[in-house]
C-alpha cells in the first residue's frame, strides 16, 4: 500500500486476500463500491482485470478456479452490479469452483430504507454462496475475509462479502474491536488434505467389482485429477471409461480405455457399454443425464465421490466410497483382480473407433455451409500441446465434445448450469492463470453475442486467447431440443446475423472467416500462430444434428412428430439425420427411419 493514511476496511480485505494468495480480481467499478476500488488502486500486487459485464467477472473467476483449483476474486457495485454477478456465482456453486465475490451495499444506516440501489446482496447471495456475510467495519474485515476464503477452499464453493459504501472507507481508528474479537486470533494457515474411505468399504467395493463380468466406468468432474489411476483401474477391470461432460479431460480422447462422452451428445459406444454392463463404477460424477446410465437394478454399482451427499443420488449403488478420486482409486487398485476376458472393453472400443471414423467422413465434406465436424476435426489437429480449451452452451457443446484432446490438454465448460456465453470469460480466467499455455475458447454465435464486449478485454490486456465461433444464425440446440424432446417445430430460434470478424477487428483482434471447408486447416494453423488474441468465425450448417448417433427411440419419434406439425427445416434436418453411416450407428434412427424419410 502506498502513502501513510490509516488502513481502511477495504485495505484490510485486499491485504488479507493477498495473504491467502488471492491476487487476481475481475470486475467493474461503480459508485457504491468505489471505496474498495481505492484499495485496489493502492495495492498493486492485486491484479485488477476490468471486464465489460459483471456476470463475466464471476465466470472468469470460475475459469480461473477450474484450471488452477485456486480462487480469484470478483467485485461489483451494489444493486444491478451485484445481481449481474449471480449467474456466474451459481455456475461456481453448481460446478464446485472456489470464488470470492465482493459487492457494495447502501450506506450502513440506509440499508433497507429504499435508498439508491438498496438490494441486500448479503441475503440475495445466501443460496449461491455457502458463505455470505456483511462486513461491519475494519474490526470485522480480517475475520470475515478469512472465513470467506477458508469456506471457498474447503467447500469448493463461492463466498461473498457485502460491504456498505461508507464502511468501505472507515479506518481502523473509527472501529475498535469488541472484547470478544481478540486481535490476531485468525490466520491464513490452510492444510491440504485427502479424504479416504474406511478400509472395510474399499474391500467391499473391490469384491463387488471383482464379481462382475462387464464393468463400465463413468468419470465426471471429480475424476479430472485422477486420469492415471482411472486408466490403471480400467486396465485391471477391462472396463471402458465413459466420460460425463465435465470429465472430458480426465483421460485423453485417444486413451486406449475411453469410449468418449455420454448423454444426448455422447457416443454410441458409451451407451452400448452402459446398456450391456453388469458392473458400474461411478467416479466423481452426478451428471443430470443419468437416464443414459444402466437401468436401475441392471448393474451392481460402486460410487466414488468427495461429497458424501452425492452417494446414491443418481444410481442405487451398493457401496459408496467417500474421498478424493485419485486417492480412493489408488487404494482400491491393489484389491482388484485383473480380468482376463477383454471382450467387453474391445467391443466398446471397436464401436468408438467406428464413431470416430464416422466423424472423419463427416469432416471430409466439401459442402457449404460447412458441417461443424469440419471445424472440430481441423481444430483438433491444430491445437497446440498443453492447450486449455473452454466450451460453451448450445450445439457448440456437442461439437466441442468432439474435439480430440491429447494428453496434457485441459477442457471445461459450464456443465450443469449450462450458461451461454461462458467460454470467453472462462478463457480469460484460464489465460491469466496460465499465461504460458495456449487457451482456446470454442463458442457459438448465440453465446458469443451475449458477451462480445469481452473481446475488447482480450485486446485491452493483450491476452492471446484464440476464439473460435461457430456461426449459423440460429440457437440451433433449441431447434433440435424443441423437436427431439417435445415433438414441436422450432420457434424463436433464429438469430440476426452478426459479422464477428468485423466486431473482433473493431475491438483490436486479428480475425479470420472460414466459409470453404478446404480452407479450415490453413486458417486454424495461421490463427494458432498469432501472438496476440485472435478470432476465427466458421460459417456452419445450423441443421447438422448434434446427437444423431445417441438419440433414444422416443427422441427420434418426437422429431418425426415435429416434422409432421410443419417444422420449416424438416428437409435438411431429415437429410442430415438419415445419412447411411449415421443410421448404421443409431438404433433409434433405424427404428424410425421410415417416418423420418418422408421429409427427406
Amino acid at each position: 500500500m502506498s502513502g501513510t493514511a490509516s488502513r481502511t476496511t477495504s485495505d484490510l480485505i485486499v491485504e488479507r486476500l493477498l495473504r491467502w494468495g488471492v491476487d487476481t480480481c475481475f470486475g467493474i467499478c461503480g459508485d457504491q463500491v468505489n471505496g474498495f476500488f481505492e484499495a485496489l488502486r493502492t495495492h498493486q500486487r492485486m491484479r485488477f482485470v476490468h471486464v465489460r459485464h459483471e456476470e463475466n467477472a464471476a465466470l472468469a473467476c470460475v475459469g480461473y478456479a477450474k484450471f488452477t483449483g485456486r480462487p480469484a476474486a470478483c467485485v461489483a457495485t451494489a444493486g444491478p452490479g451485484a445481481v449481474h454477478l449471480l449467474n456466474g456465482l451459481y455456475d461456481a456453486r453448481i460446478d464446485g469452483a472456489p470464488v470470492i465475490a465482493i459487492t457494495g451495499l447502501s450506506y450502513h444506516d440506509t440499508v433497507g430504507a429504499h435508498f439508491l440501489q438498496d438490494i441486500p446482496s448479503d441475503r440475495l447471495f445466501a443460496h449461491a454462496c455457502l458463505f455470505s456475510e456483511r462486513v461491519m467495519g475494519p474490526a470485522h474485515a480480517v475475520t470475515a475475509t478469512d472465513l470467506a476464503v477458508r469456506s471457498a477452499l474447503m467447500n469448493r464453493t463461492p463466498s461473498h462479502l457485502a460491504v456498505p459504501i461508507d464502511v468501505q472507507s472507515w479506518t481502523v481508528e473509527q472501529d475498535a474491536p469488541s472484547d470478544k474479537n481478540v486481535p490476531g486470533h485468525t490466520s491464513t494457515a490452510a492444510q491440504p488434505f485427502e479424504v479416504r474411505p474406511p478400509a472395510e468399504q474399499v474391500r467391499r467395493a473391490a469384491e463387488l467389482l471383482n464379481s462382475c463380468a462387464r464393468v463400465a466406468i463413468c468419470a465426471g468432474a471429480g475424476a479430472r485429477s485422477a486420469g492415471a489411476e482411472l486408466e490403471r483401474v480400467a486396465e485391471a477391470l477391462g472396463a471402458p471409461i465413459v466420460k460425463a461432460g465435465l470429465g472430458k479431460d480426465c483421460v485423453p480422447d485417444d486413451s486406449p480405455y475411453t469410449t468418449g462422452g455420454m448423454g444426448l451428445i455422447g457416443t454410441r459406444a458409451s451407451h452400448e457399454a452402459f446398456e450391456e454392463c453388469d458392473g458400474f463404477l461411478i467416479v466423481g460424477s452426478s451428471t443430470p443425464y443419468y437416464d443414459f446410465w444402466p437401468a436401475p437394478g441392471q448393474a451392481r454399482a460402486v460410487q466414488i465421490d468427495v461429497n458424501a451427499d452425492r452417494i446414491g443420488m443418481r444410481y442405487p449403488v451398493e457401496v459408496g466410497l467417500v474421498g478424493d478420486a485419485a486417492a480412493v482409486l489408488d487404494t482400491l487398485l491393489p484389491q482388484l483382480t485383473r480380468k482376463d476376458d477383454r471382450s467387453f472393453l474391445e467391443r466398446a472400443r471397436a464401436t468408438y473407433r467406428a464413431w470416430w471414423e464416422l466423424i472423419g467422413r463427416q469432416a471430409a465434406s466439401s459442402g457449404t455451409p460447412m458441417r461443424p465436424q469440419v471445424v472440430t476435426w481441423e481444430l483438433s489437429r491444430a491445437l497446440p500441446d498443453a492447450a486449455i480449451v473452454t466450451g460453451d452452451a448450445g450445439t457448440v457443446t456437442a461439437w466441442a465434445g468432439r474435439l480430440m484432446l491429447r494428453a496434457g490438454m485441459r477442457y471445461s465448460f459450464s456443465g450443469t448450469l449450462c450458461t451461454m456465453g461462458s467460454a470467453l470469460p472462462y478463457a480469460i480466467g484460464a489465460q491469466l492463470a496460465h499465461p504460458g499455455r495456449p487457451v482456446i475458447a470454442v463458442t457459438g454465435d448465440g453465446s458469443l453475442s451475449m458477451g462480445m464486449g469481452e473481446l475488447a478485454t482480450l485486446a485491452q490486456y493483450g491476452l492471446p486467447v484464440k476464439v473460435v465461433v461457430l456461426h449459423n444464425n440460429s440457437l440451433a440446440l433449441e431447434v433440435w431440443e424443441q423437436s427431439a424432446l417435445l415433438g414441436n417445430p422450432q420457434f424463436g430460434c433464429a438469430l440476426h446475423p452478426v459479422d464477428f470478424v468485423a466486431v473482433a477487428e473493431a475491438c483490436g483482434l486479428t480475425a479470420f472467416r472460414i466459409e470453404d471447408p478446404a480452407e479450415a486447416a490453413e486458417v486454424f494453423r495461421r490463427a494458432m500462430a498469432q501472438e496476440g488474441p485472435c478470432l476465427v468465425e466458421a460459417v456452419t450448417d445450423p441443421y447438422e444434428a448434434p446427437f444423431g448417433e445417441s438419440l433414444k427411440p422416443a427422441h427420434a419419434q418426437h422429431i418425426a412428430e415435429a416434422f409432421g406439425k410443419g417444422e420449416q427445416a424438416a428437409g435438411p434436418m431429415a437429410r442430415n439425420l438419415l445419412q447411411d453411416d449415421r443410421v448404421a450407428l443409431s438404433p433409434a434412427l433405424q427404428q424410425h427411419r421410415d417416418a423420418l424419410s418422408r421429409y427427406r
